[in-house]
């Protein structure tokens, strides 16, 4: 097919969203540019003229699946339809914007964080060099090859660390919160050989990356929402302003930016007008939200006194988090109100009241806290001492009872010994989180972390990783054992799969063991997927629910079980 402006038919898209939720709604944005357009979105990857890949970067597995997922579309091209142009979007672009050109000679157009409004106007472009590089292939132009077989790794060495800067379609996801959702998904290749890849096109690839990126969604900004029709992201700010050793995503995603109240309310109007029940509200730190709104604001506040001390001087009219939160709960509808992504500096009691108060908002807190040892803290940069959080724990605590509080650790950072690693498990069995998960440190060129001394080695980080969830796999039991015979309200998802119902039923517990053993299919139609308020979408455990419920509606359940994280419920 020939891509001609006054063709009937117009252009597909097929799309691959890969890393957290903040970058779902990049790609939710993307598809909505294209249908805004007139282009349409498709399923089918032989039929699409167009894909993008919109990109991971934040760690090294990250990045790996990126570009895996660019070098099979490609594979795929070549064997399916080598008229697709393809598109390479999202964080690693961004953060290897100058790189990438050279390295992917497989791609026809990269598009950075700013751009994700403009999808269509790059898919046409990347069309144009598409067709160019054919053509010069059949005029016998010498081919490129790629140049990432060392990985990604050596695209980073080129990049100081980074500055003080001043996170339905056919979808799939694991417990650690990496979540992959695609439309046009291309099957790998196998046979197919890697790519005679694309000849030296005359036209130059196209390259959309703003360097310092500052771009924002709004209301007016059309979206195509990827998730269930019972649940939905909200972001309410982009960016970040912390200086953390480790982390690359102020390089990727610019400073802290927030959006204005009333855009953020008038889009959750829309979301619940469509039917959504869960706002899961989103940004890299949700608790500064706001801050970077106030007049006469000047230098960094990330840290836990500087912010105390902003929030308390702001106008009682200033928009901030708890303020925001209140005017959500005040909204006409039956929905809950999700909070994810808050840093420990930048609570406040304002806020620990706001949540105990809003009947909205769930009884959970998402709040990374990567360590509590006060050596790994001061390396990390967090800025919050071992003290200021087990405080500002027992105050979250005290001000919401039967709140679920989840964290992340990160094990094996340098210069993590022995003790300190000690003094973390002590802290997990102490504190009994309910929800928690433990990552082995990604070590990242470009940042301070990378230059420390006595980095740790591959094999001891993962078995400290080992060690702190099998201390917090004996709390997760308890947890679950608790909820055996209270009555909860969920949130119903959908009806359970035979394969994710295969680990449930392989516990020990008698109920599901004997109704698998009477009529493994009806058993399997029998179970509802569902989620508590302390659920948060792909991340936490499920409520499996044996009955009949209507999918996408809120409904009370009587909890009958468990097994390691996950409970066994019946309508009430």
């Amino acid at each position: 097919m020939k891509h001609n402006p006054s063709t009937e038919q117009p252009l597909r898209v097929g799309l691959i969203s890969l890393g957290c939720a903040k970058n779902l709604v990049d790609a939710e944005i993307m598809l909505g540019s294209l249908l805004e357009d007139g282009l349409e979105i498709t399923n089918d990857p032989a039929s699409a003229d167009a894909l993008i890949v919109n990109t991971c970067s934040f760690i090294d597995a990250a990045q790996k699946e990126s570009l895996d997922a660019i070098l099979e579309s490609a594979q795929a091209r070549e064997a399916q339809n080598r008229r697709q142009a393809l598109i390479v979007a999202g964080c690693l672009s961004q953060r290897f914007r100058d790189e990438l050109p050279e390295l992917l000679p497989e791609v026809d157009a990269f598009m950075g964080i700013d751009q994700v409004a403009r999808a269509s106007a790059i898919v046409r472009q990347a069309l144009e060099h598409r067709a160019q590089t054919l053509r010069n292939a059949e005029g016998g132009t010498r081919n490129s090859i790629s140049k990432v077989a060392a990985g990604p790794a050596q695209m980073d060495r080129k990049h100081p660390p980074a500055p003080h800067a001043g996170e339905g379609p056919i979808h799939s996801a694991n417990r650690s919160g990496r979540t992959r959702r695609n439309i046009g998904r291309p099957p790998p290749a196998p046979h197919a050989p890697r790519p005679a890849a694309r000849a030296s096109p005359a036209a130059p690839v196209v390259v959309e990356v703003h360097p310092r990126p500052n771009y924002i969604p709004d209301y007016a900004t059309p979206r195509f929402r990827l998730t269930p029709r019972h649940f939905a992201y909200l972001k309410i700010a982009e960016g970040c302003n912390h200086p953390c050793s480790f982390c690359t995503i102020p390089r990727m995603r610019g400073h802290h930016r927030s959006r204005l109240p009333a855009d953020v309310v008038a889009e959750a109007r829309r979301l619940i007008a469509d039917g959504v029940k869960e706002l899961n509200l989103i940004s890299q730190d949700s608790t500064y939200y706001g801050l970077d709104l106030r007049p006469y604001r000047a230098g960094s506040i990330a840290a836990p006194e500087k912010f105390s001390a902003a929030a308390r001087a702001l106008p009682a009219d200033a928009p901030t988090l708890a303020a925001l939160l209140r005017e959500l709960d005040g909204l006409p509808g039956d929905f809950w109100i999700r909070l994810l992504y808050t840093h420990p500096a930048h609570w406040t009691d304002e806020l620990i009241e706001t949540i105990a108060k809003c009947p909205r908002v769930v009884r959970y807190v998402d709040m990374p806290l990567q360590h509590i040892h006060e050596n790994m803290l001061e390396r990390m940069r967090r800025e919050t001492s071992r003290q200021f959080i087990i405080d500002l724990i027992r105050r979250i605590r005290a001000g919401v009872p039967g709140i679920a509080l989840r964290t992340t650790f990160i094990v094996g950072f340098p210069g993590e010994t022995e003790a300190c690693f000690q003094t973390l498990l002590e802290f997990i069995r102490q504190t009994r989180f309910e929800r928690l998960g433990v990552f082995t440190y990604s070590r990242q060129e470009g940042t301070r972390a990378a230059k420390m001394e006595n980095q740790i080695p591959d094999r001891l980080k993962r078995r400290r990783r080992d060690l702190a969830m099998a201390a917090q796999l004996e709390v997760a039991r308890q947890v679950s054992r608790s909820f055996v015979g209270r009555t909860v309200k969920v949130l119903v998802e959908r009806e359970a799969g035979a394969k994710e119902l295969s680990n449930v039923f392989s516990w020990e517990h008698g109920l599901l063991r004997e109704a698998a053993t009477r009529n493994p299919q009806r058993a399997t139609r029998n179970f509802l997927v569902a989620r508590s308020e302390a659920d948060a979408p792909d991340i936490d455990g499920r409520v499996y629910v044996r009955g009949q419920l209507p999918p996408g509606e809120f409904a009370r359940v009587k909890i009958i079980g468990h097994t390691d994280y996950d409970l066994i419920a019946e309508p009430a």
